[in-house]
C-alpha cells in the first residue's frame, strides 16, 4: 500500500520510524518492539539507514516488517551514493515488493577526506528526480524543516528547497522533530501561501532522557522549551517519571495537531515502544485515531 493512497482515506496517519540495529540480538529485540506495536495498526513504518548498516539492511528490514502486515517505507540517502548504487537499491526494492521510500540527501560525512561520487547527488531534489524517473510508481516522501535546516537556518530557503523536491516528484513530506507546534503551523502556512498542496506529516520524538533529547534537538535545530527542559532535568534520575512526562507532552502536541487538521503524525521511536504506545492509546481514547 502506498502512503499517498492511505492519505486519501480521510483519517490521519500514525506511523513509526526505526533504524537497523547493529547486532542480531538488537534486530530480534526490534522485531519484538514492532510486534508489540502491531495491534495499534500503524499506517506505515519507516526504517532509516542509521546503525552502521548498508543500504540493503534497511530494505531487508522493511520487507521483514511488511511480512508482519504493516506497510513499510525504506529510507534512501544520496550524499554518498552513485547512480549505480541507487539503481541497484531500486531493483532490490522492486524485488521485495516495497512501494514507499523516504528520500533524503543524508548528512555530510565528518571525514575530511570524503568526496561525493562524480555521478552522485548533490541535493535531495536530484535524488528524487532520479528515483521518480526510474521508478515512477513508488510513493516518495521527503524531509522538511519547519525551523529551518540546521545548516542554514534560512526559512525562505527551506521553502525553495521543498519546491525543488516537489517539482522533482515528491508525494509528501515529513517534518524534522519539533516540540513547539507553532513552528509546524507557521511552516505549513508559509508553504501554502507559496502555492504548495503537498501533505506535511508532523514528525515527533517522545522525550524520555533529558541530556539525549536536548542534544538531539540542538543537532536538528529544534527549539526545546525551557519549561520542558526544566521538568526533564528534575526527573533526571526518575525513569518512570521521565516516561510519564514524555507521554504527557507529546500527547498534548498530538491533540493540538490532530484537532487542527494535520494529515498524520510520524513518531521517531529510537527503536522503543512504551512511550509511543501510551501516546497512541491516549489518542485512541480521544477518538482521534
Amino acid at each position: 500500500m502506498r502512503i499517498v493512497d492511505l492519505l486519501g482515506r480521510g483519517r490521519p496517519l500514525i506511523s513509526f520510524e526505526f533504524f537497523p540495529p547493529k547486532t542480531a540480538d538488537g534486530e530480534a529485540a526490534l522485531v519484538r518492539t514492532i510486534e508489540a506495536l502491531r495491534p495499534l495498526a500503524p499506517s506505515f513504518v519507516s526504517v532509516t539507514r542509521t546503525g552502521g548498516k548498508p543500504r540493503t539492511a534497511t530494505i531487508d528490514l522493511v520487507a521483514r516488517i511488511a511480512a508482519l502486515g504493516i506497510p513499510g517505507a525504506a529510507h534512501i540517502t544520496g550524499i554518498e551514493a552513485s547512480r549505480a548504487d541507487i539503481a541497484a537499491a531500486l531493483e532490490l526494492i522492486a524485488a521485495r515488493g516495497i512501494r514507499n521510500m523516504v528520500v533524503l540527501r543524508g548528512d555530510v560525512p565528518k571525514d575530511p577526506g570524503f568526496q561525493r561520487p562524480a555521478d552522485g547527488f548533490r541535493y535531495a531534489a536530484d535524488l528524487v528526480h532520479f528515483i521518480r524517473t526510474h521508478a515512477p510508481t513508488l510513493c516518495l516522501a521527503g524531509a522538511c524543516h519547519p525551523e529551518g535546516h540546521p545548516e542554514t537556518r534560512d526559512l525562505p530557503r527551506e521553502v525553495d528547497h521543498l519546491r525543488a523536491k516537489v517539482d522533482a516528484g515528491l508525494d509528501l513530506t515529513i517534518t524534522n522533530m519539533f516540540y513547539v507546534n507553532a513552528h509546524y503551523f507557521a511552516f505549513v502556512d508559509r508553504i501554502r501561501r507559496a502555492g504548495f498542496t503537498i501533505p506535511v506529516i508532523a514528525g515527533l520524538m517522545p522525550i524520555t532522557n533529558a541530556r539525549q533529547m536536548v542534544r538531539m534537538a540542538e543537532l536538528c535545530g529544534a527549539e526545546f522549551p525551557a519549561a520542558l527542559a526544566a521538568r526533564l532535568e528534575a526527573l533526571r534520575d526518575d525513569a518512570a517519571g521521565s516516561l510519564a512526562l514524555a507521554v504527557e507532552w507529546t500527547t498534548a502536541q498530538c491533540l493540538e495537531l490532530l484537532r487542527n487538521g494535520v494529515p498524520g503524525i510520524h513518531f521517531y521511536t529510537l527503536n522503543q515502544s512504551p512511550a509511543t504506545r501510551a501516546i497512541f492509546e491516549n489518542l485512541r481514547n480521544q477518538g482521534l485515531v
